[in-house]
């Protein structure tokens, strides 16, 4: 890299910190008419430590690149992208419903 982009080096270290899988971290840095774009890869185990709980650990992330930004006079944005195959499903398992009780029509209702 010829130049050093202070925003890319900045998401790449907090997004390290972060995650379980650190050597799965890509971050590619696009600039057009809007500003700086920066693309976020990482492994798809690591995409719930990265959204955080409804989203706030990523709006976390983006204010603090906005504000990187701001201090070098450019516009930048994070998107983070979907990790190649989908979504990873959680496994869980759902109990068969019960069956229904003998002698319901002994109610009196």
């Amino acid at each position: 890299m010829a130049e050093e982009y202070n925003d890319l080096i900045f998401l790449e270290f907090l997004i390290k910190a972060l995650v379980d899988h650190p050597e799965d971290v890509k971050v590619e840095r696009k600039v057009d008419e809007m500003g700086v774009l920066l693309s976020l890869h990482v492994h798809a185990e690591d995409m719930g430590q990265i959204i955080g709980k409804a989203g706030s650990t990523a709006k976390a992330i983006r204010s603090l690149v906005r504000v990187v930004g701001l201090k070098n006079h450019a516009r930048v944005n994070l998107k983070i992208e979907e990790p190649e195959g989908g979504r990873l499903e959680p496994k869980v398992e759902v109990p068969a419903s019960p069956a229904p009780k003998e002698g319901l029509d002994d109610l009196k209702l």
